[in-house]
């Protein structure tokens, strides 16, 4: 069966290629949209242009388009790629859903809608025992923007490992944060993982920042040997 991944580079897409080879499928493509909004709802924003990298860096091809990233109207975007994935023999969807509905129920709308099977590897999946499957796996995931209260500047750029975790932990009994960062608390960005034939090393890099969010602009990254 052939499948295509929506993907932005971060630990959930990733994890969802992952378990799509793991369940069999043949990964044909990866599939990243280009928002000019960045507070868009569906498509992920920061670095997306190294998901170029992370393709690279695992072997499958990446198919990208471009969306305005109104609400709803991005819809029709992703909707005429997955529909010329299916012209391209794709069968299957993944995505890298945790808990969001909103994002999940309508690329299930526009899957059934075009006759493709639509799966959620990580839907529902526990999340802290989600975010220690990373770890263990050997994810080397960093975060690349935060926007929720507990994280400031100083957590751009953090490799996600057992300690970091603690301190998320400690954040979902403080403030009620999402473990693993559903609720938009944070993105990340995997630089390693068991797919990656080369990992990707970041050469230059730089915090925005503005009151109480930014991300982690990374100017310069290529891949090398691991």
């Amino acid at each position: 069966m052939k499948a295509a991944v929506l993907f932005s580079g971060g630990k959930d897409s990733t994890m969802a290629a992952y378990k799509a080879i793991e369940e069999g499928w043949d990964v044909e493509y990866l599939v990243s949209m280009f928002s000019d909004n960045p507070d868009s709802y569906m498509f992920h924003v920061p670095n997306i242009n190294l998901t170029e990298l992370s393709s690279k860096a695992m072997g499958i091809p990446l198919l990208t388009a471009k969306t305005h990233g109104e609400k709803e109207k991005e819809l029709d975007d992703l909707k005429r790629v997955l529909n010329e994935l299916k012209e391209k023999g794709i069968e299957g969807i993944f995505a890298g859903a945790l808990a969001s509905t909103y994002q999940k129920s309508r690329i299930d709308n526009i899957c059934n809608e075009l006759g493709l099977e639509s799966h959620a590897p990580l839907w529902h999946w526990d999340p802290q025992e989600y975010m220690e499957e990373i770890i263990n796996l050997g994810f080397e995931v960093i975060i690349t923007s935060v926007s929720a209260e507990g994280l400031d500047e100083s957590w751009l750029g953090r490799k996600i490992d057992m300690d970091l975790l603690d301190e998320i932990i400690n954040l979902n009994k403080k403030y009620g944060m999402h473990m693993a960062f559903e609720g938009g608390e944070a993105e990340t960005m995997v630089l390693d993982c068991p797919l990656f034939k080369k990992r990707i090393k970041i050469v230059e890099a730089e915090n925005v920042w503005d009151r109480d969010s930014g991300y982690y602009l990374i100017k310069k990254a290529f891949l090398e040997d691991k």
